[in-house]
């Protein structure tokens, strides 16, 4: 491979092609996305901006509600602005050394939510299951070290996949059939077998997955099952509301994660815009829902929002009179 790649030096620079024969369409469907984009920053900036000024939500599970809001600005901001610019301006460059670090960025802070919701669901398990060990048993070096090592696990499994692309010749083309460095999509125009590549992202992620996915569903089982244990129709329905909006996302995160890598793996006959589209709004749909779903559907949350809002509100015309 070392010969093949001296006389078949990389490419300097990736074309991407935003979303394969619907070039057309670009500007259209750069709305919706847009929109995502913005509500996802939006949300996420009011939740950390939140959680910092009130002391009253120095609390574990907010803490963890921060980490995932800091996940999605950077899995969203690593993506959609690229996509908008090919979609706006046709500007589809994107340069060899930034296509892998995009990638190395998605699928390293993918790993690294998947950490993080699996400790939000076990944060859960606990509040509910055993409150009076709660604030004992989650610490906040206890969560720091769950921080640290989802990030450290993400790192760890993405670094050898992205040595490993890297490494290979890409000599057949240049432009990849997609909006963004996916790496399945990169790993096609390798001049050379990928068997190694192919395996070892299908074995870590759908371990991964798995592992994760059976820990949740586990620790959502228990809660569940201590809900039905509780004396109050109201109170159960609360306990039931949230823990359904909360799986409706876990599930949105990991089917769809499942579901943009074995389209490419599997021959289904899907026209490649399908495909695109289906790995696009992965990445952009869940940091958009996260803040609603475990944000603004949390009471706390919800009145902080609304109390520094209208006090600012109060502030503005204050001053506004005051000039007067």
């Amino acid at each position: 491979m070392s010969t093949f790649n001296r006389t078949c030096p990389n490419p300097s620079t990736f074309l991407l092609t935003g979303i394969p024969s619907l070039e057309s369409e670009h500007v259209w469907i750069s709305i919706p996305f847009c929109l995502m984009y913005l509500i996802a920053l939006l949300g996420n900036g009011t939740v950390l901006f939140v959680v910092k000024q009130e002391e009253i939500l120095h609390e574990p599970m907010y803490y963890f509600l921060s980490m995932l809001a800091v996940i999605d600005l950077v899995l969203s901001t690593a993506t959609v602005p690229k996509m908008l610019s090919i979609f706006w301006l046709d500007s589809r460059e994107i340069s060899f050394g930034a296509c892998f670090l995009q990638m190395f960025f998605i699928h390293t802070f993918t790993i690294v939510e998947s950490g993080v919701l699996l400790a939000m669901s076990l944060d859960r398990y606990v509040a509910i299951c055993n409150p009076l060990r709660y604030k004992t048993i989650l610490t906040s070096s206890k969560i720091a070290q769950i921080g640290l090592l989802s990030l450290a696990r993400g790192v760890g499994v993405v670094t050898p996949l992205t040595c490993l692309l890297t490494s290979l010749p890409y000599c057949k083309t240049n432009v990849i059939p997609h909006s963004y460095c996916e790496h399945m999509a990169v790993m096609e125009l390798a001049h050379t077998h990928t068997a190694v590549c192919d395996s070892y992202s299908i074995i870590v992620a759908t371990a991964l997955v798995g592992i994760d996915f059976i820990f949740i569903t586990c620790s959502y089982g228990i809660i569940l099952r201590s809900v039905l244990r509780l004396s109050t129709q109201e109170v159960r329905l609360k306990a039931f509301s949230t823990c359904g909006s909360h799986v409706c996302v876990i599930l949105l995160f990991y089917l769809g994660g499942l579901l943009s890598m074995y389209l490419h793996i599997l021959d289904l006959s899907l026209a490649p815009h399908t495909q695109v589209l289906v790995a696009d709004l992965y990445l952009v749909v869940p940091p958009m829902l996260n803040p609603v779903i475990y944000g603004m559907k949390s009471k706390q949350i919800r009145k902080r929002v609304f109390k520094l809002f209208g006090q600012r509100k109060i502030l503005a015309e204050a001053s506004m009179q005051g000039a007067h």
